[in-house]
């Protein structure tokens, strides 16, 4: 079972740290391509949390490209180590943007313009 860590009381929502521990877990190769993770409902019973925060953050990382969704066969890691650690990276990127004003769309526009 991946070791995953989540903060009630914080200010960030429980499934976002959820996809975030999730994230650093593939981004540090504790749960690597290929291999399958546990069906939400037992995550989120050992998390303690409902399985709907569960499923949002999975499907927050298929959305990433982090996660395969396949029917019959359960939910496994599709990304690999660095593209785990790229994502991580790109979101505080995204984080850090906002906190100096700039919206996403403007943030890829800069982005692109660099040589």
């Amino acid at each position: 079972m991946l070791s995953v860590k989540l903060t009630p009381e914080e200010s960030v929502a429980l499934h976002d740290q959820v996809a975030a521990e999730l994230r650093r877990a593939i981004a540090d190769g504790e749960a690597r391509r290929g291999e399958r993770l546990p069906p939400a409902r037992d995550l989120a019973a050992v998390l303690n949390v409902n399985s709907n925060t569960v499923l949002r953050a999975l499907r927050i990382l298929r959305d990433e490209g982090l996660l395969e969704f396949r029917r019959g066969r359960g939910i496994t890691v599709s990304g690999t180590p660095e593209v785990g650690a790229v994502v991580t990276r790109a979101r505080e990127l995204i984080d850090f943007a906002r906190g100096h004003g700039y919206r996403r769309d403007e943030l890829a526009r800069l982005i692109e313009s660099l040589p």
